[in-house]
């Protein structure tokens, strides 16, 4: 079945069509309050993206310092000794480290091969979003809905315009996105 491409101009404009080459990746970010699950529904998302055959990245967002390689290993042992960066790699991977600034932007570029990037947090940016709200964490939506594809809640949170999917649907909130990315293929 085709897919009607539905994305607003403006938007198709700033992200361009997933999969043809030489054009960016779709973007959508997958927000919510600290501990609402993001991480475990991109993690139950990723298998249903790539079994419909999307190359799929993901880039998360850390707003507090993080370790960028484990002390004790050769890469990190370099950084620790004032290496402005650092590489490891192997035949099938590689993992790049260096200090200095970078937002999504830079790193979206780091994945033209992407079909669709996945952005973990970013929930007071523009970039469409899937928002979790979880019952014990979190009491209502604080991502603008204007931006929201979905919201993922246990709650009986409704918003109006903003399509619902039960907290744990990871297939679900798949099935959101991929509509999303097939708007943009016409």
């Amino acid at each position: 079945m085709q897919t009607k491409c539905t994305a607003r101009p403006e938007k198709a404009a700033q992200i361009g069509k997933a999969g043809k080459k030489g054009k960016r990746p779709v973007v959508v970010a997958v927000s919510g309050v600290k501990n609402s699950g993001k991480t475990t529904l991109i993690e139950g998302m990723l298998p249903h993206l790539a079994a419909a055959g999307l190359r799929v990245a993901v880039i998360k967002h850390d707003g507090h310092s993080f370790p960028a390689d484990p002390p004790g290993t050769d890469t990190g042992r370099f950084m620790a000794a004032g290496a402005l960066g650092a590489a490891i790699f192997d035949g099938a991977k590689f993992k790049l480290v260096k200090h200095g600034q970078a937002d999504e932007t830079t790193l979206i570029a780091q994945f033209p091969e992407a079909d669709l990037i996945l952005l973990e947090g970013f929930k007071h940016s523009s970039w469409p979003k899937l928002e979790l709200v979880r019952a014990g964490n979190s009491v209502a939506p604080v991502c603008d809905p204007a931006t929201l594809l979905a919201l993922v809640t246990d709650l009986s949170t409704d918003l109006p315009g903003v399509p619902g999917l039960p907290l744990g649907d990871a297939a679900g909130a798949a099935k959101t996105i991929l509509d999303y990315v097939n708007s943009f293929r016409c």
